[in-house]
């Protein structure tokens, strides 16, 4: 691992298909480029995830995930609206021709637009959505800190985004956007 990382030159490493750690609103979060499958594949292998559990995809803005989901309906807009940007995931309809390695195989995805300064810069700096998944191994608790992150991943990562946790104490709520119930 390369150490402390910039937004702009984790945005560098994730071009190259590389996978970073990021600060999220309460875990360090491993990201990479969705469009590459080679570095979400890289993302399942580090975390000896489930490929069925398919990703979370942050972003800075909802322009940024108009690849992934399709256009909500107006209720579904004033949800979305009232709850971004900030620390609320939403399933929603994925765009029909997403990979399964984003959506689990199923025809939704989770998607969210942060808040978090570390995510937004990260996101901005790419000009894109980013994969977002908990550091750590799956079955295992999520990461707080850049050491923890170090420990468990060393060279298998580009290196970890500079900054802070938010202040969240558990990982994001999950909601459904077409019902508004929470799932998680």
């Amino acid at each position: 691992m390369t150490g402390l990382l910039s937004p702009h030159l984790a945005a560098q490493h994730i071009a190259r298909g590389q996978v970073v750690a990021y600060p999220t609103e309460a875990v360090y979060g491993l990201g990479c480029d969705p469009q590459n499958l080679s570095a979400v594949q890289a993302v399942l292998e580090l975390k000896a995830r489930d490929a069925h559990k398919g990703f979370i995809v942050i972003a800075a803005s909802v322009d940024q995930l108009t690849n992934y989901m399709q256009p909500p309906n107006a209720s579904e807009l004033e949800r979305l609206n009232a709850a971004w940007p900030g620390p609320v995931t939403f399933i929603v309809k994925a765009k029909i021709d997403l990979p399964n390695l984003l959506t689990g195989g199923r025809d939704t995805i989770a998607v969210r637009v942060s808040s978090h300064p570390v995510v937004v810069s990260l996101c901005n700096a790419c000009g894109h959505a980013l994969i977002s998944t908990s550091a750590n191994l799956s079955g295992q608790p999520a990461l707080t800190t850049p050491v923890e992150v170090q420990n468990i991943f060393g060279e298998s990562l580009a290196g970890v985004v500079e900054g802070e946790l938010g202040n969240l104490k558990s990982a994001t709520p999950i909601f459904s956007l077409s019902t508004g119930e929470q799932l998680r």
